[in-house]
């Protein structure tokens, strides 16, 4: 579990308005939420476990050079 460090926004009063969070834990944040909002519609839910458990593809590497990158 990684540990973030949190900074947050008061207001004149002393109360808590915002929070800045890290730009790793946002993309992770980000990511659970559309890997939820894709999970609720059925078809799509398929279609993910299906490729996750997909074995067949091409190695990166081999992406990389044919394209040249």
């Amino acid at each position: 579990m990684t540990v973030y460090d949190l900074q947050y926004v008061m207001n004149e009063s002393g109360q808590p308005t915002s929070v800045i969070v890290p730009l790793k834990l946002w993309k992770e944040i980000s990511t659970e939420r559309e890997t939820a909002y894709l999970l609720k519609s059925k078809k799509m839910r398929t279609r993910l476990l299906e490729a996750i458990s997909r074995d067949d593809g091409i190695p990166l590497k081999d992406v990389r050079d044919e394209l040249g990158i």
